[in-house]
């Protein structure tokens, strides 16, 4: 081959996108924001106040924490937005204010921040942020805490009394207990909940426009959201009644769609994918059927993130013409026991 003819490789990465972080982050918000008027007007300003606040704190946090650690801002990539709209989502109306402030200190310092900043964390910083706070204020967070929503002529109003989530209401053998809130209820969000979980039809929305955008795989959330029907299908001995209701009450549309998909805590191989999807379903189950909390998914996600490098691991492609390891030993074997 002459000097003319001969080729050249550039250095990686040879596969290159126009998209940038602060594009996806971007798109998340847009999913984001059905939920978000959902929730205003379920519980009224107070949500709001919660959202905004959240928010707040998560910038304010990120832009302190890198000064104090001399490190260059990254307020600008919008992802300190999207942790803070998350957490919110997972808080109830009448949560104190200083709460959420402290949820947004945990999330973004302590989970985000202190392990590198945006795509070093291990764990979603507004998952760990949900079951810390879970754990340090159980009275607050608990599911008693939650403002009781009824509709009347007029449209929604909000009751200062307080009452469980719906998730309460169902259990394995009595299926959905009654007084419950119907599936239209689930559906539209007018009954308790965190703030982002209320309305499955707003999530839906969401979730298909970062479909159609191509920000994420229907891959995780469909799968995780499948498993829990199937499993949920036998255990409650095909109440699809029940089944239905597993479904849209708790944060099971909220996480399936927009945590469990969070491009640095879920796998980027297909297969992976799925084995991540199925295990985020099977323990959901676990601990809505068998736990002493109705609500699984935040565990579930944060558990299976953990496991996410080992998962990746397993199920990443070889290149093309490569020997795997165990085939290379087995021959290295043969070879050793021919020649003696």
């Amino acid at each position: 081959m002459s000097e003319a003819t001969k080729l050249t490789v550039s250095p990686s990465p040879h596969v290159r996108s126009a998209e940038t972080t602060t594009g996806i982050m971007l798109d998340v918000i847009i999913a984001l924001i059905p939920a978000g008027i959902a929730s205003v007007l379920v519980f009224g300003i107070r949500a709001l106040v919660v959202i905004l606040l959240s928010v707040a704190s998560c910038v304010l946090a990120e832009f302190l924490s890198r000064k104090a650690m001399k490190r260059e801002q990254t307020i600008g990539d919008l992802s300190a937005v999207v942790t803070g709209i998350l957490l919110a989502y997972n808080l109830p109306s009448n949560i104190p204010l200083w709460i959420v402030v402290l949820g947004a200190v945990i999330a973004i310092v302590v989970v985000k921040q202190m392990f590198g900043g945006i795509g070093q964390n291990f764990v979603n910083p507004a998952l760990a942020a949900r079951i810390i706070l879970m754990s340090s204020f159980p009275g607050k967070m608990s599911a008693t805490a939650f403002t009781a929503v009824h509709v009347n002529q007029f449209g929604w109003y909000i009751d200062a009394t307080t009452t469980a989530t719906p998730l309460n209401l169902v259990a394995l053998g009595t299926g959905v207990q009654e007084g419950a809130p119907s599936l239209t209820e689930l559906f539209l969000g007018t009954c308790a909940g965190c703030l982002g979980e209320v309305s499955a039809l707003a999530l839906l929305i969401g979730g298909l426009y970062l479909i159609i955008k191509k920000v994420i795989s229907p891959i995780i959330p469909c799968t995780y959201i499948g498993t829990v029907a199937v499993v949920m299908c036998l255990a409650m001995k095909f109440d699809l009644y029940a089944v239905a209701y597993e479904l849209l009450a708790g944060g099971l549309f909220l996480g399936a769609i927009f945590m469990a998909t969070d491009y640095t805590t879920s796998p980027i191989t297909k297969k992976g994918k799925y084995i991540f999807a199925v295990c985020c379903g099977l323990i959901t189950c676990v601990i809505r059927l068998w736990g002493s909390l109705p609500e699984g998914v935040s565990f579930s996600i944060l558990l299976m993130n953990i496991f996410v490098p080992y998962i990746e691991d397993g199920t990443i492609s070889l290149p093309f013409g490569a020997v795997k390891e165990k085939k290379e030993k087995k021959k290295k074997e043969e070879k050793e026991e021919s020649a003696a």
